[in-house]
């Protein structure tokens, strides 16, 4: 066996992983691992994705891909540089040379567009200049035998402006007992808040039970700092994220769970990922690596 199909071996088994939980995670078939941990290249389809497959194994098992790539260099095949050559000597490669008339033929479309532009903002012109000769002379065209009434009828007695200031103290007290009618009850406003239970132990010491009540809605979000394997199941123990893998620093795994009244989240390493439930952040009961969190939803 190879060094460096030993040094990723021991890896996945300090992970815990099988190989065929590590096939679900990288999508690599068993038998290309197990080339891999074993040294056996040559059922590889060909060196470049020796090199990619490698670099998957160690990213799930939390190995630097690169450190081993450059360390194990030796053991693995190289690439070949032969299609470089074909490249430089093929006669398609060659730098065709272009005529005048080609140039021509090129710069046309530019030179349609240019004059296109120019007859638009002629036309545009010379519409806002009939427009501005169309306009009459609405000062000329007034009939003057036309008044209007703008005078304002005057309160002339000291009855009038009581019964004015009545009128107007009148509608005050209206606007104001509206504006109290249409105040909302602060009492019925109040919104429920959620609550999360304090987490519960299963036997297997591997899985904490919580328990969601006072929401309309579960969902579930999880914010990435380093590589940890990521997947959600519901009761029936099925798969409901459809991109169950190893995620990166700085990735965000969104999933609208309120259709069910279940989910079991599983994290690789749960030291570099946070779950949130409803933007409210999960405290996890338990600080162990590889833990599963099943959240209870309580729908009322």
């Amino acid at each position: 066996m190879a060094e460096l199909g030993t040094r990723l071996k021991e890896a996945r088994l300090s992970k815990g992983y099988s190989l065929d939980d590590l096939q679900e995670i990288t999508k690599i078939q068993k038998r290309y691992l197990i080339g891999i941990e074993e040294g056996n290249y040559s059922i590889m389809p060909g060196s470049f994705y020796v090199r990619a497959f490698i670099k998957q194994y160690a990213d799930a098992v939390g190995l630097d891909a690169e450190e081993l790539l450059e360390t194990y260099k030796s053991e693995l095949p190289g690439t070949p540089n032969n299609q470089v050559s074909q490249m430089t000597s093929s006669p398609s490669r060659r730098k065709v040379s272009k005529g005048p008339s080609t140039k021509m033929m090129e710069a046309m479309p530019k030179i349609i567009v240019g004059l296109f532009i120019i007859v638009i903002i002629v036309v545009i012109w010379v519409l806002m200049q009939s427009k501005n000769s169309a306009v009459p002379d609405v000062m000329d065209d007034t009939p003057s035998e036309i008044e209007y009434d703008t005078k304002v009828k005057p309160i002339d007695t000291e009855k009038d402006k009581e019964k004015e200031h009545k009128k107007a103290q009148t509608k005050d007290k209206q606007d104001s007992a509206d504006s109290e009618k249409d105040t909302p009850d602060e009492k019925q406003t109040e919104d429920v808040k959620q609550s999360i239970s304090a987490g519960t132990i299963e036997a297997d010491g591997a899985t904490t039970s919580y328990t969601l009540t006072g929401a309309d809605a579960f969902k579930i979000r999880i914010e990435v700092s380093g590589p940890t394997f990521i997947g959600i199941r519901n009761q029936q123990q099925q798969e409901i994220l459809t991109d169950t893998r190893v995620y990166n620093a700085g990735e965000i795994v969104e999933f609208d769970a309120t259709s069910q009244n279940y989910a079991r989240i599983r994290l690789g390493n749960s030291s570099q990922a946070k779950v949130y439930i409803n933007d409210e952040p999960l405290t996890y009961a338990q600080q162990i690596v590889t833990q599963n969190i099943v959240i209870n939803f309580n729908k009322e």
